[in-house]
């Protein structure tokens, strides 16, 4: 087991990362004190949520149980409401809290929800997948997609406490686990060459999800979001790094009316972000064909979603990053090291997404 604290100017929160982690999160739960708690999960994982709701009915403290559909369709203003109207129900006063059980999709709305009820109350993160434990349960971003536009509605609500047990990861089919690669993978090309050359040693292992491996990976993913994150919490700067891939990711996410899960599309978006990078000079070919390499062997293979290229252009200026209609994107220049801040020409951007389409 390992802890690390992340610090954020809104404060900070511990991350502790192990397997068969219960009593930390009992301690976790038990530490906050709450008048009264929620778990809020989806129909996927409703059986964990129902062990975490046991577990933590030992440190005394009951946790009824909200279930939403699972997907990114449930990231929506509808599935918010009834969130809310459930925390309503309950009673769930300034001095409760809210935990969230799932995925990524759980996350984002259960903190939406805790960033909104009672003008903010404290949230939990009990992260279910691969993805969510690397990624979106730690740095306080929280919300549901607009109409047309991917997270588009939301705020900024750091958790009190995240509790990544390895253990859930047991009943997690494995094309979930495998997309959620392209997020860490994101964060080797992006931010970490150590990680990259770990990923390649340790391929085997990480895909046979032995448990050691992943602990010290889920661990070196979560640090570099801290170290961002404690830098740049509302994305004001340095954290637009974390964009990585996310620009024609999010953009094809919306085009498909978020059909396409959140990991195969941001894997596209790297292969996109490197050949656009590559044909402005800004990294070399090495770097494309080894990024490629890598999502390959981690199961996220260059195929074509089919998709209309018109729908991904027209989505790329509504991404909430824009300004102006202008998007800045983030570009690799070596492995283990992105800019963000670059003006791509909207011909370069067109070519390049009708080849990854063709």
């Amino acid at each position: 087991m390992v802890r690390l604290i992340i610090e954020a100017p809104a404060g900070s929160y511990p991350v502790v990362i192990g397997n068969n982690i219960h009593r930390e999160l009992r301690g976790a739960v038990a530490r906050l004190d709450p008048t009264s708690a929620a778990i809020i999960t989806d129909t996927n994982v409703l059986p964990w949520a129902r062990k975490v709701a046991r577990t933590i009915k030992r440190a005394g403290v009951k946790t009824p149980i909200h279930v939403i559909r699972p997907g990114e369709r449930s990231k929506s203003m509808s599935a918010l409401g009834d969130v809310l109207s459930f925390l309503e129900r309950q009673k769930v006063d300034r001095a409760g809290c809210v935990i969230a059980v799932g995925g990524g999709t759980v996350g984002d709305v259960a903190g939406f929800a805790a960033a909104v009820w009672q003008r903010g109350i404290r949230v939990v993160q009990v992260p279910t997948t691969l993805l969510a434990m690397v990624d979106s349960s730690i740095g306080g971003k929280t919300g549901v997609n607009g109409l047309r536009s991917k997270n588009a509605i939301g705020s900024f609500w750091q958790p009190t406490a995240v509790v990544t047990d390895l253990a859930f990861l047991e009943t997690l089919p494995p094309a979930n686990y495998r997309e959620a690669f392209a997020e860490v993978v994101k964060y080797a090309v992006a931010m970490d060459h150590g990680l990259f050359d770990l990923l390649m040693k340790n391929r085997d292992r990480l895909v046979a999800g032995d448990r050691a491996a992943l602990e010290r990976v889920v661990f070196q993913c979560v640090m570099a979001k801290a170290l961002v994150v404690a830098k740049d919490e509302r994305e004001k700067g340095p954290r637009a790094i974390l964009n990585y891939g996310h620009t024609a990711g999010h953009a094809l996410e919306a085009a498909s009316g978020f059909r396409i899960s959140h990991g195969r599309a941001v894997a596209f978006g790297m292969r996109v972000a490197a050949r656009i990078a590559l044909s402005m000079d800004l990294c070399g070919r090495r770097l494309v064909e080894s990024q490629d390499a890598m999502l390959t062997a981690y199961g996220l293979p260059e195929r074509a979603p089919r998709v209309d290229l018109a729908k991904v252009l027209a989505a790329i200026p509504r991404d909430k990053k824009a300004r102006r209609g202008k998007v800045a994107w983030v570009m690799p220049r070596r492995l283990g090291h992105a800019e963000p801040g670059h003006a791509v020409p909207a011909a370069i951007v067109r070519r390049v997404l009708r080849k990854a389409l063709a």
